[in-house]
């Protein structure tokens, strides 16, 4: 399986204004981050030749309370997202979210269980 995973973290909850604990004060804060991992096996196909995929979501909460490094909410990059939420998750729960999703697309691929009707 060649497995390729990518972020979305676009959707973020901000504070409008926000002054932290060494009373530095700014607007449009990123407080939480609705994120997605998504991975796809270019290498196992459906039925219809679109690559098998599996996806897990979640939120993460930032750390605000010092503001000393705050990157004006214009001028975020998703790269800069990404690493916030994987830094908050740690290394640990990424390998772990990985290796889910693919074992996910593994189940598909060879399925433990199926389900069936009777006398159809």
């Amino acid at each position: 399986m060649a497995i390729t995973y990518t972020w979305d973290v676009s959707t973020v909850d901000t504070y409008p204004s926000k002054t932290d604990d060494n009373a530095v004060t700014a607007t449009d804060v990123v407080y939480n981050v609705h994120w997605r991992l998504n991975a796809e096996d270019d290498g196992s196909q459906d039925a219809d030749g679109n690559n098998l995929t599996s996806s897990v979501y979640g939120t993460c909460s930032l750390d605000v309370s010092d503001l000393g490094t705050f990157t004006a909410f214009a001028d975020l990059e998703v790269a800069d997202v990404q690493g916030w939420v994987e830094t908050a998750l740690g290394d640990d729960e990424v390998t772990n979210l990985k290796t889910s999703l693919d074992g996910k697309i593994a189940e598909i691929i060879t399925p433990t269980s199926v389900t069936k009707t009777i006398g159809a």
